[in-house]
């Protein structure tokens, strides 16, 4: 029976000995500089077209508010990394000679950026360059107009489509409070043209890369 408390007391303790790197890596994982933070902003849009037998249409998103949550890690005095979603109102829409149609629709983006930065984390102002990638997805939440125009040169349809996105920006961070960070930014969601939500008809050709540029005010937390 002695024998066997005995190896029940050396499993459990080579158990403690096997968790010890395990809680190591936790608390060094949480001993690094996160900050979490939230903006608002606005996306402007350099659309496409849509190239038909019948005549070229433009053919894109609207332009509208958008909003932003970050979670950010800042390992090094000059290099951070920063998982991000971007969530963009906007109606998808065709218009060509007079004549428009839209659909309600909005996008939601997910990447992760590095950042670089100008300045070591000491000081209050530090200029920074973004770069990243991610998925955007385009949703639409509004119904299909079965008498909208245009309909010889592309569609509307309410199939939501998932594109890779390219993020690329800069901006300020300026340290108003010990915690507290104001950040104003630029930032550039970049891609390719979604062909389910906006159809063309056969034999037409949509060309064009979305941009969507996107200004933001940004407050963040240091945890």
């Amino acid at each position: 029976m002695a024998q066997l408390h005995g190896g029940r007391r050396g499993c459990l303790s080579g158990y403690v000995r096997s968790l010890w790197p395990a809680l190591f890596c936790v608390l060094n994982c949480w001993a690094q500089p996160w900050e979490i933070g939230a903006g608002a902003g606005y996306g402007w849009y350099k659309n496409g077209s849509v190239i038909a037998p019948a005549g070229t249409a433009s053919a894109g998103i609207r332009n509208r508010f958008s909003l932003t949550v970050f979670l950010s890690e800042e390992r090094y005095d000059r290099i951070s990394g920063e998982v991000r979603y971007t969530y963009q109102d906007g109606d998808p829409f065709l218009e060509a000679g007079g004549e428009k149609t839209n659909i309600q629709g909005q996008s939601h983006t997910f990447h992760y950026d590095v950042l670089f930065h100008w300045k070591d984390q000491e000081l209050r102002i530090r200029p920074f360059v973004a770069v990243g990638a991610g998925a955007k997805m385009f949703v639409v939440t509004g119904p299909a107009n079965p008498s909208a125009p245009l309909q010889n040169i592309a569609q509307l349809t309410t199939r939501d489509q998932t594109r890779f996105v390219v993020s690329a920006g800069g901006g300020v961070k300026w340290k108003i409070a010990e915690r507290v960070s104001l950040r104003i930014e630029l930032r550039d969601y970049i891609s390719q043209f979604p062909k389910r939500l906006i159809a063309p008809v056969p034999l037409a050709t949509a060309r064009g890369i979305f941009h969507q540029i996107t200004p933001m005010i940004c407050f963040s937390y240091g945890l």
